[in-house]
């Protein structure tokens, strides 16, 4: 008896679906990769988490698949805010941000994917180069203007925590080095023209 494996397909929750389908649109290299996204109840010192699934990790990277955790809620000075209520700009930089994850997996070897996790939990150093590539990935992709929204909202939201704003300071682009990378971008797309 032969036995045929559905392939996984993504899954998105409705209140969210927008968001999601604008953000994938600037990833057309995604396209047919098996992404969940899933709402949880919190994720620690974040408000997303990409990752690879544990039956993904063990196969080819054209048959991988992921799993976008969002936390439902978040606090901001002691008060509890959902998820899907910020902005809806700001939401897509966050999916966005972390498509930049999913992307950055998909160019890594099995071991390599799995030496990834083991420093990203080991090592601060390398949880900025992580976090850093990721947003690079999305900005390279046209998302500036939704990761500058994503940042401005975190870092110039007066009651989000500043544990949280310190830790987006330390570890990810600042908004100046995104207007960097985005001038760099139009230069060379202008060199291209000549």
């Amino acid at each position: 008896m032969i036995t045929f494996f559905k392939k996984p397909k993504s899954t998105v929750p409705k209140n969210i679906r927008q968001e999601v389908k604008t953000a994938l649109s600037y990833f057309p290299e995604l396209d047919g990769i098996p992404i969940r996204f899933k709402f949880k109840k919190s994720i620690k010192k974040s408000v997303m988490l990409a990752q690879p699934t544990w039956s993904g990790l063990l196969k080819p990277r054209k048959e991988r698949s992921y799993v976008i955790l969002i936390s439902e809620k978040f606090k901001i000075s002691g008060e509890e805010f959902k998820t899907v209520d910020v902005p809806r700009d700001v939401l897509i930089g966050w999916i966005g941000h972390e498509l930049g994850h999913v992307m950055d997996y998909q160019q890594r070897g099995n071991l390599n994917l799995m030496g990834f996790g083991i420093r990203y939990v080991m090592l601060k150093e390398f949880v900025k180069k992580a976090e850093r590539a990721a947003d690079s990935f999305a900005v390279s992709r046209g998302m500036s203007n939704y990761i500058l929204k994503t940042k401005r909202f975190i870092l110039n939201h007066a009651n989000i925590d500043n544990g949280y704003k310190e830790r987006i300071k330390q570890y990810y682009l600042s908004p100046d080095e995104i207007m960097e990378m985005v001038k760099k971008q139009d230069s060379t797309n202008n060199k291209d023209l000549l």
